[in-house]
């Protein structure tokens, strides 16, 4: 193998690793902002979490039963949703 050989298939292989870095760093940037995007998301939900919570304390028993439905749904999607920020990091 001669050196202009050896250099063109050296360059090549820069070069693909270049691309390759390039798409990993905007994946990696792009992965970065889905996952504190689903953050703020999920910040808003254990806010509306900690809300219903406190006023499960003063409400009536039915009105408890409803609010505690809608907790274990609030707090099935935030873990849902801690369990994706997890897996994309």
């Amino acid at each position: 193998m001669n050196t202009d050989t050896v250099n063109t298939t050296e360059s090549a292989s820069v070069s693909t690793l270049a691309q390759m870095r390039d798409e990993l760093r905007l994946q990696s940037h792009l992965a970065k902002a889905e996952a504190r995007a689903e953050w703020e998301r999920l910040e808003t939900r254990w806010k509306e979490l900690e809300r219903k919570r406190a006023v499960v304390e003063t409400a009536s028993a039915e009105t408890r039963q409803e609010i505690g439905t809608a907790i274990k749904h609030l707090m099935n999607e935030i873990a849902e949703g801690y369990e994706r920020i997890k897996r994309s990091l």
